[in-house]
């Protein structure tokens, strides 16, 4: 009921009473974290940094508090991060595997329960927002909290993420989501001023944000970086025009933390409705600024109402929940079934699964076999109770098999334990000081978190991981490469080295268990890339991770690629399962301003597994530029070995229009468009119909 628009508009008038009895200086209060800059000095600055980055006092081990008056009953935003879990506690939250996983079970209904399980977690640590429903969109897949997101199609990241809102706020949590908008560069978060034409913005930039709006976000969070020289934080046409008038959003703006407000008065004007996580900007100088005629006290009225409506809808006769239900099974189960249903099969000739009664000697090769990996260790690092890493969920899965680790640092021993091995399993690689949440010494100098940032370097493996692979693998014929990372790693140096590939992403908690559940198949692998895998870098978009104005160009991923008509090395929403399935008889028509598309699919096979059936819808015939074809529509389907069901797809027409940036205003274009139904971007995979609007 909380998680709906109309109920949160239903307490204007509550909210408004409550709203007309404050001070200048009490709706400032409001409109402010609760740690006062006066406060903040040196000594404090490094205790704070010290506490940081230890176990027990470290980012957010409660949840950070701004605004509430006790004198009206009114309780502060209690603000809870962490897309992979809840941050909040010491090893005790339960930590699902990164949202870039999750993306690549394009599974909504599962992704719900997640968020249902986090809020619960939430409310537990005494929290009532959960500021971790992040949905940037990568434009280069080096970006370091690529993590973060669900992968680099607009719509699916858009559903992922609508999906996430809803389950957190059916629990009476609030759910913020972040950063808007253009945040995909680490590095320069906060010095880069991001510059696209309008079409990009309003097709490719900002469509996530509004599905999550329109799903009952009641928060959102402003970006660090600048969007045509403009921050964020401080953005009219992003945060009045765009979010709050032509989307019609009814929650309010928070900044990003600590750096997300640069000016008082251009903040406030700007649309900027809360300083998070201390008061540097606002407070005093906002109250000052308001008496002196630089910000109107509408401005402030307007900020007041939006939080106080919002905190009274999420934190009234809530429900309580006592710490049990954190990490408890229920938790522990959803994330186990994430990582199974995320885990991502890219190549198998005769390898997988493995068979126990054949399997007595595994050599298990790469540091990385042997490490609890996760993710980074910036304001994402959840602490779970327990990580099963690759090594632990294979020794428990078969007790009969000898799993031998060795770190890969000597290539000869390597060899030899190979070649007396039944089966070889590369765990290779990055880890959080590879990529993930950066923050220079410049910004920041006694913050002590996480260096990851972009991967500047390269997009693939480390030198001496592709040089292990590359003389190693040839040597087994059943050999595996476990890839872990946040988002796409380039195979093309030793993809023919070795008969098998599996993304196994950062799982989560329960990560070694589901991986070794595939390897030996009592799990069918069904995943789907969330991103494509060309043969070169150089078919990406070019980024300066360390500019202070970046250029977005209209294409990217899998769309740059078909474009321009280079084949990938592996294909946008491939992914391979023990068994086959086949897609025929695609139907496609328009009821209600939809798009309906259905299609018959069999599995084929010998195993029960699931298959995820995407819709795609093509543009051949536009009159003006835009993508061969776009993702609009997938649907997770389970089948019986031999079973056949018809699925059916819908989208709203509305996604298949294109933005006029001169008439500014969407259009329809009338034409023939393709639909293709299949079971990734690849035309091969695909089966096609048309329809004409």
């Amino acid at each position: 009921m909380r998680a709906t628009k109309e109920y949160r508009l239903s307490m204007t008038q509550e909210a408004q009473k409550i709203v007309d009895q404050l001070t200048l200086e009490q709706k400032v209060w409001l409109m402010s974290g609760n740690i006062d800059i006066v406060k903040m000095t040196p000594e404090l600055m490094a205790q704070m940094a010290e506490e940081m980055s230890g176990e027990e006092n470290h980012y957010n081990v409660t949840p950070y508090a701004a605004g509430g008056l006790e004198e009206f009953n009114l309780p502060p935003m209690l603000f809870a991060d962490g897309p992979r879990g809840v941050v909040c506690g010491n090893w005790q939250s339960t930590c699902f595997p990164v949202s870039m996983a999750r993306g690549a079970t394009f599974d909504t209904e599962l992704e719900e329960r997640v968020g249902h399980c986090i809020g619960r977690e939430v409310r537990a640590f005494g929290g009532n927002l959960f500021a971790g429903v992040c949905i940037n969109m990568p434009y280069n897949p080096g970006w370091g909290r690529s993590q973060e997101t669900y992968g680099e199609e607009t719509y699916q990241i858009g559903q992922m993420g609508a999906a996430l809102v809803r389950g957190v706020q059916d629990e009476d949590i609030m759910a913020c989501v972040k950063h808007y908008a253009f945040n995909d560069m680490e590095n320069a978060r906060f010095k880069c001023s991001v510059t696209c034409d309008q079409r990009t913005e309003q097709e490719v930039y900002l469509p996530h944000f509004k599905d999550c709006i329109d799903a009952g976000a009641a928060s959102v969070m402003s970006a660090y970086n600048r969007y045509n020289g403009v921050h964020c934080g401080h953005h009219n046409y992003l945060l009045r025009q765009v979010l709050k008038k032509e989307w019609d959003f009814d929650g309010f703006v928070m900044s990003d933390f600590c750096w997300g407000v640069r000016d008082t008065v251009e903040a406030a004007n700007g649309g900027q409705d809360m300083e998070m996580m201390w008061t540097q900007y606002f407070g005093d100088r906002l109250v000052k600024a308001v008496q002196d005629g630089f910000v109107p006290q509408e401005r402030i009225d307007e900020a007041a109402l939006r939080i106080v409506r919002t905190i009274l809808a999420f934190d009234k006769d809530h429900k309580e929940y006592d710490m049990s239900v954190v990490g408890c099974p229920e938790h522990i189960a959803v994330a186990k079934e994430a990582a199974e249903k995320g885990i991502t099969l890219i190549k198998n000739e005769n390898v997988l699964p493995l068979h126990r009664s054949e399997t007595k000697k595994i050599a298990l090769i790469g540091k990385l076999a042997d490490t609890a990996v996760i993710g980074d260790h910036g304001s994402s690092w959840v602490r779970p109770p327990y990580v099963v890493s690759p090594k632990e969920g294979l020794e428990k899965a078969n007790e009969g098999c000898q799993v031998i680790f060795h770190d890969g640092g000597d290539i000869e021993s390597a060899k030899k334990l190979a070649s007396d091995a039944d089966a070889v399993i590369f765990v290779v690689g990055y880890d959080h000081d590879d990529e993930g949440e950066f923050i220079s010494e410049n910004e920041a100098e006694n913050y002590t978190g996480s260096m990851g940032g972009d991967r500047k370097v390269s997009l693939g493996l480390h030198e001496e991981d592709i040089e292990l692979i590359k003389q190693v693998g040839p040597v087994n014929e059943k050999s595996t490469v476990v890839l872990v990372g946040g988002n796409m790693i380039m195979m093309t140096e030793w993809y023919d080295c070795v008969n098998s590939i599996i993304m196994a992403y950062y799982p989560g908690m329960e990560g070694g268990t589901a991986l070794a559940e595939i390897i030996y198949g009592d799990v069918n692998p069904s995943g789907k890339l969330p991103y494509v895998v060309p043969y070169s870098e150089d078919d990406l978009p070019h980024v300066d991770w360390e500019a202070t104005d970046q250029y977005y160009e209209y294409y990217h991923g899998y769309t740059r690629l078909e474009k321009n008509g280079v084949k990938p090395l592996v294909p946008y929403g491939f992914g391979l399962s023990y068994t086959t399935f086949e897609v025929t008889a695609p139907k496609a028509w328009v009821e209600n301003d939809t798009l309906k598309a259905t299609a018959k699919v069999k599995n084929a096979g010998a195993l029960d597994g699931d298959e995820v059936v995407q819709l795609y819808v093509g543009f051949e015939n536009s009159a003006v530029d835009r993508p061969v074809k776009q993702l609009r529509g997938f649907k997770r389907v389970s089948l019986k070995a031999g079973e056949e069901k018809e699925v059916e797809i819908c989208t709203p027409v509305e996604k298949l229009k294109w933005y006029n940036p001169i008439y500014r205003e969407w259009q329809l274009e009338n034409m023939e468009y393709s639909v293709y139904v299949g079971t990734s971007a690849a035309r091969e995979d695909l089966q096609k119909t048309a329809i004409r609007l």
